[in-house]
């Protein structure tokens, strides 16, 4: 059990310093990114269906 303390300590530490540093640089924000324009795959996640545009 005494062994235990100090490792939990230290991960405590470490996770707490890990996200410092993520919100200061924001590391996550630059991989995310918008679609510029509405392609056919966009409007599907946004639930319009792209084939009603289309007449047959």
């Amino acid at each position: 059990m005494s062994d235990l303390l100090p490792i939990g300590i230290s991960a405590f530490f470490v996770i707490v310093i890990v996200l410092l540093i993520t919100r200061k640089f924001k590391i996550s924000s630059r991989y995310e990114r918008a679609p510029r324009e509405l392609n056919l795959w966009s409007a599907l996640d946004k639930g319009i269906d792209p084939t009603e545009d289309q007449k047959l």
